[in-house]
């Protein structure tokens, strides 16, 4: 059975390899079928390893998106259908639209909400104006045959197969796609933090009725109050519910002088920003391994033969605002260089389950979406005289999939930076690249408004000189045509910043970001000069960028590095706010009268117990690591009850800003505060002081709890797990996010990458699958995947199946 197999494959690639290499006829009639792929039928090998992970391999890019929509929909069906009911504005239709609409595509709190924004977005024509567009602006040929064949091979999967999943089985909301579906989720996902982060508010937004205040004070006038707006601008794009790590190493630091990569992305456990592996093949064209954001026809980080990459979320501010000077006759216009501009109506209806149609109307001006919130406690009011609109350059980024698929072709840093520089698709991240020659590469490469710091002098409302100093977030005048955006002559589209303006850093011995600025991407080599936009200078370090930069750090400075080294600093599990505070917590505990402090409400708690607990913990977030649950807890609460300024003996200095700040006042009277109401909180909950971290922080898979490693990132844990506490249920609950497609890549002599991954989620969402729970169980006991690159490495595979899908007619 097993020759049989193999036969087959050989077969099969022999096939396509031959096909790449046709005489010049023959070609012509490729080139014919590849711009008409439906003509002929699709069709790929989908080759199936461990893991059920799929190595796909197809004769075109029609092909390769033909077995990719295939392979994921027999993964992720449910998942993948969710989304495209948000896609096409129907939640309220099949689920009521007073129901949570998830976080996947945007930041809708409601159903309803989601539908009328996605429902706009679709009326608005953006995707199909975008799709008509010649690359770059729009998608490469390459780019939509792949999305036209994801469509295919998704609907043909419906058509061929049976849903066993019972989120999804029998639902009358799984349907066929389109082409501009998959087009119109690479979009939901460029824009997802910016305006999709607007949703809300760009579907409930509506122009004051009534006259204005004859003599209106600032607050009836509808004037924001400053310090609010910039602190809730920096939550908004500080916090932006996905995180990651990533270091590259460069040749001299390493054991064969070859390059090294460790991607690890924190990203949600469930729901449609799971990552989903494969590897995509064309013969002498594409080979490219690596995790791919659900529903998108590429892959988006990875690596081939020669180069690998990661990514991490940006410090840059993806959006900005700007502040219109209405026309007092008609708040739904507004002035620009003193003549009036009507706003123009978006009116969108959407379908109700057991009700009448909902009909909004959305109100747009030259910069975009009027919007009248930054959250829910601080509005931006539309009053008679004064309304803020929203630009977001990402609401038309349709290059994403482009920038990626120049990812998986590059030979190189070089390559990478080329991509980059060409597509100018990624919208919310900094790109982190390790090659076979030995380079490392950083670079902030996304897209942002091109707001220049003089610009934001300029053109800055009051509100604007307080929040972009402290945010990033620009608020400008829209009452002036000079305050316009502008742009650099480098760039793709008019009012964005072009390549040679990001902060970017090449064959440093490392390059390591995580989630921080760009200025300490090496501690050795800071980063300067670029827009605050950007992010900042001289500013104090979270303590998981200061972890990291002292691991990877020490790494480069031993040297003889390898894979196997990238593997043991993703497991770790070191937690530097214990190295920084445990020890001064345990001997403050000691010192306490009597052993008792008391707590947050008045009450006297014995903490004589957690003194030597804090004392022998071993400092990590390993599952059999006893005190890291009692610190967690009180890092948790001592950090917002101790300001910033009193927590530290020895404060943050910019020429020190790796070890500080460091010295816990222990003497700082929320200190004994903190521990009381961790000791509390824990016995309250019937968990032991000393319990293994593991007890408590794991997920359920098949009726058995697997115990999760990893950590907090505000304890600086490399390993970011982020658990959700329920003081009712006995503690935390499962985890919901945090470490997700992990790969640690390096080059041999040999022509195959030595490359280990890992899905921490398994591949499949689908309880039936055999694959819903494996690379978890690994995840639990901190064991790797060896990837199967090369051929010989997949024919290999003593789990190899092999599936040939096509299109049936």
């Amino acid at each position: 059975m097993r020759t049989r197999w193999r036969r087959l494959v050989l077969g099969a690639t022999a096939l396509f390899t031959a096909a790449s290499a046709l005489p010049a006829a023959a070609a012509q009639d490729r080139e014919r079928a590849e711009q008409h792929p439906s003509h002929g039928g699709l069709s790929a090998v989908i080759r199936y390893t461990e893991y059920g992970i799929p190595h796909i391999l197809a004769r075109n890019y029609a092909g390769l998106g033909f077995g990719t929509g295939w392979a994921q929909a027999a993964d992720e069906v449910c998942t993948l259908a969710d989304g495209f009911v948000t896609l096409r504005g129907e939640r309220s239709r099949y689920f009521g639209a007073d129901a949570p609409a998830g976080g996947d595509l945007s930041a809708a709190r409601t159903n309803l909400a989601s539908d009328l924004y996605f429902r706009g977005v679709r009326e608005s024509g953006t995707v199909e104006r975008l799709l008509e567009k010649p690359a770059p602006v729009g998608p490469s040929r390459e780019v939509r045959d792949l999305m036209r064949g994801w469509a295919a091979g998704y609907n043909a999967w419906l058509r061929q197969r049976r849903i066993t999943d019972p989120a999804c089985a029998d639902a009358s909301w799984v349907r066929p796609v389109t082409e501009a579906d998959v087009a119109a989720r690479g979009l939901a996902i460029a824009s997802v933090s910016g305006a999709g982060r607007f949703a809300d508010t760009i579907t409930a937004a509506r122009p004051p009725s009534g006259p204005a205040p004859a003599t209106p004070s600032a607050r009836a006038a509808g004037v924001p109050d400053a310090r609010a707006v910039a602190r809730a601008a920096g939550e908004l794009w500080g916090d932006p519910g996905m995180g990651s790590n990533a270091v590259a190493f460069r040749g001299d630091t390493t054991a064969n002088g070859r390059g090294l990569l460790l991607g690890n992305p924190h990203y949600p456990w469930q729901g449609g920003r799971r990552f989903w592996q494969s590897q995509q093949s064309i013969p002498g064209e594409l080979n490219v391994s690596g995790g791919t954001l659900l529903g998108l026809p590429v892959v988006s980080i990875g690596f081939n033969a020669q180069v690998a990459w990661s990514h991490t979320v940006s410090t840059g501010v993806p959006a900005n605002l700007h502040r219109l000077t209405l026309d007092p006759a008609d708040p739904t216009a507004y002035l620009v260089d003193g003549r009036p501009e009507r706003m123009r109506k978006r009116t969108v209806t959407v379908a109700v389950r057991d009700g009448a149609p909902v009909t909004r109307t959305q109100w747009w001006t030259r910069y975009g979406p009027v919007v009248t919130s930054l959250s829910a406690q601080v509005p931006l009011p539309w009053t008679a005289t004064t309304a803020y609109a929203l630009h977001d350059p990402n609401a038309g980024n349709l290059r994403f999939a482009d920038t990626s698929l120049g990812f998986g072709k590059a030979r190189s840093t070089a390559g990478v930076l080329a991509a980059l520089a060409r597509h100018q698709g990624l919208p919310w991240v900094n790109t982190i690249a390790a090659d076979r020659a030995g380079h490392s590469l950083y670079t902030q490469s996304q897209v942002l408004p091109r707001i220049t710091d003089e610009l934001a002098e300029r053109c800055s409302t009051e509100l604007g000189r307080s929040t972009y100093p402290a945010s990033g977030v620009a608020i400008l005048d829209g009452s002036r045509g000079d305050c316009a955006l502008g742009s650099d002559p480098d760039a793709v589209v008019p009012g964005i910043f072009g390549p040679g303006r990001m902060p970017t850093l090449e064959d440093a011995p490392y390059v390591a970001n995580m989630n921080g600025t760009p200025w300490m991407t090496n501690a050795d080599r800071p980063l300067t000069g670029y827009e605050r936009i950007f992010g900042t200078v001289g500013t104090q370090l979270g303590l998981r960028t200061r972890g990291g930069i002292e691991d990877v750090e020490a790494m480069a400075d031993r040297g003889g590095l390898t894979v196997r080294d990238l593997q043991r600093q993703q497991f770790a599990n070191r937690v530097p706010a214990g190295d920084l505070a445990a020890a001064d917590v345990a001997r403050a505990c000691a010192a306490l009268p009597g052993g008792s402090a008391v707590g947050s409400d008045g009450t006297a708690v014995d903490v004589s117990r957690a003194c030597g607990v804090l004392e022998a913990w071993d400092r990590t977030m390993g599952t059999g690591s006893r005190g890291a649950l009692l610190f967690d807890r009180l890092w948790r609460r001592l950090e917002p009850a101790v300001p910033a300024e009193r927590l530290w003996k020895v404060p943050f200095s910019a020429a020190d800003p790796v070890r500080t700040p460091r010295a816990l006042n222990s003497d700082a009277p929320g200190v004994a505060t903190a521990l009381a109401d961790a000791v509390a909180e824990l016995r309250a909950a019937g968990i032991a002081l000393d319990a293994p971290l593991g007890a408590h922080q794991f997920v359920v898979r098949d009726g058995k709890r697997l115990p999760m490693p990893g950590g907090a990132g505000r304890l600086g844990v490399w390993n970011v797990i982020e658990p959700t506490w329920n003081a009712a249920a006995g503690g935390y609950a499962e985890v919901p996010f945090g470490t997700s497609h992990l790969q640690a890549v390096g080059w041999d002599g040999g022509g195959c990458p030595v490359a280990r991954t890992l899905l921490t989620y398994s591949q499949s969402s689908n309880p039936a699958s055999p694959h819903s729970a494996d690379q978890t169980r690994l995840f639990s006991g901190e064991k790797w995947v060896t990837s199967r690159f090369c051929e010989k490495d997949i024919l290999s595979s003593p789990q190899l199946k092999v599936v040939q899908v096509r299109e049936r007619r």
